[in-house]
């Protein structure tokens, strides 16, 4: 796996058959775990670790046999890996057909090279975690009955105020959009919540205040526990709109429809559009007049946005638009509009993208 100490169990029935491995990351569907996240053996290079992991899975795992299941420790969306399938469960066979780190004419060399190629920086609350785990964590049944108190608009307000704690919206990217807490973050439920409250939020004892759909609050406190953020300190009794029928102040976020903005690219061919993909997304296909702004690297791109005229953001398909859209926004940036549908809905409207663009070309 990831770590020396990663380790892969092998589960045998009763009449002594191999039956399943329970991989943890070691093996994932379709990838393996990144080599470069141990907090011991820090004196192993990542190239060394990526060795180590090829020995691992040839000498131990790829001569089991095919019909076995494997059961990953992660899947989709984690930052555990960069390449992971949404399917939770495969055989071994499979993936020694569907994994790019399985072909069995990789080479050591090529192996290393591959696993180690394209790594984002870790998530910064992965070494808080690793303390959390070795020095404890407190009781879910605490974390959980904190987090699930209901606060009246007026009190959530005060809590927000004397705490200091960071609103954080997890309903749909469209509802943020029509009307939303001033400098709340969004980062919904319904897309890769943990991953990005992690990458984005960082410190795990962050307080946290919740704006959540009704009947998704205990299970937006969990999922928030699952990656180290205990701190959950209520929700928003009667969710966004008891906020507005308190009379409470709130802001949205300006949308337009690529068809609109093609409309105006032909009047204004100076127009400031960002694309907050993955630098590899925008790389293989993007917008023509469009920057790359990656979300995952916001903060460094915050003197590039125009303080004064308009500026419009996409993503894929809206949901990491809105989450930039709402950093910005906490930081005093409002002249921003919202593509909506994102880069999708973009290319089926007709506007002109690029083809894949090599980085070293760049």
């Amino acid at each position: 796996g990831h770590t020396m100490e990663s380790t892969t169990y092998l589960l045998r029935d009763e009449e002594g058959k191999d039956h399943a491995i329970f991989s943890g990351d070691t093996l994932f569907l379709g990838d393996v775990g990144r080599p470069d996240l141990a907090q011991k053996a820090a004196d192993m290079t990542q190239e060394q670790l990526a060795s180590t992991l090829f020995d691992s899975l040839r000498e131990k795992i790829m001569p089991l046999d095919d019909e076995i299941i494997v059961y990953p420790a992660h899947g989709a969306g984690s930052a555990c890996g960069k390449n992971m399938s949404k399917e939770t469960v495969d055989t071994l066979g499979n993936q020694k057909k569907t994994n790019y780190a399985l072909r069995p004419d990789m080479t050591r060399e090529e192996f290393v090279a591959e696993v180690t190629e394209g790594l984002l920086p870790p998530p910064t609350y992965f070494p808080l975690n690793v303390k959390m785990n070795k020095e404890g964590y407190e009781d879910i049944d605490l974390v959980l009955k904190r987090g699930t108190q209901a606060l009246s608009p007026d009190a959530f307000e005060v809590a927000a105020n004397e705490t200091g704690a960071l609103v954080l919206d997890v309903r749909n990217e469209d509802d943020f959009a029509k009307g939303h807490i001033p400098r709340s973050i969004f980062i919904g439920l319904d897309g890769s919540f943990a991953p990005w409250v992690g990458a984005l939020v960082g410190d795990t004892a962050q307080p946290i205040l919740l704006v959540v759909p009704e009947g998704r609050e205990e299970e937006a406190v969990t999922r928030l526990s699952r990656v180290g953020f205990d701190n959950t300190l209520g929700y928003l009794k009667g969710g966004f709109e008891a906020w507005r029928s308190a009379s409470k102040e709130y802001d949205t976020v300006s949308p337009v429809a690529p068809e609109r903005l093609a409309e105006l690219m032909a009047k204004d061919g100076e127009m400031k559009v960002f694309d907050v993909r993955k630098e590899s997304e925008y790389l293989s296909e993007h917008l023509l007049e469009a920057e790359n702004a990656p979300l995952d690297y916001l903060n460094d791109y915050l003197s590039t946005f125009p303080k004064g005229e308009v500026f419009y953001m996409h993503c894929a398909g809206g949901y990491r638009s809105m989450i930039a859209a709402s950093i910005l926004k906490s930081r005093g940036i409002h002249n921003l509009v919202d593509i909506s549908g994102g880069f999708k809905a973009i290319k089926e409207a007709g506007l002109p993208v690029s083809d894949y663009v090599c980085p070293s070309t760049l």
